[in-house]
């Protein structure tokens, strides 16, 4: 008879949904908040969307992330994530070069 080694693997996986869930939402709540920072003229300056959309996108998203609590493999959380991503990897560069460079960050 062979003894087997502890089961641990439901705390680890556990542990890595959790990094991960607040990760997640870290950069969520980064993109909203270097959203609500910008002036609202820069945004269709640079042909996107308006400030007010940019944030109830990334607001609604995060709030139905921690509502629905579903990981950081649940659809809202992606969707969120998304959302961020979009906005930190595409907006927030065109709003750095349309200001010039200076703003509150």
């Amino acid at each position: 008879m062979a003894l087997a080694a502890p089961l641990f693997y439901t705390t680890v996986v556990y542990v890595i949904n959790l990094v991960l869930l607040f990760v997640t939402l870290g950069v969520t709540l980064w993109a909203f908040i270097h959203c609500l920072l910008q002036r609202a003229d820069a945004f269709p300056a640079i042909g996107t969307l308006p400030k007010g959309a940019w944030l109830a996108i990334i607001g609604i998203s995060l709030l139905l992330s921690l509502l629905f609590r579903s990981g950081p493999l649940g659809l809202f959380t992606f969707i969120a994530v998304i959302a961020s991503a979009v906005y930190l990897l595409d907006v927030r560069p065109a709003l750095r070069d349309a200001t010039g460079g200076k703003g509150p960050w």
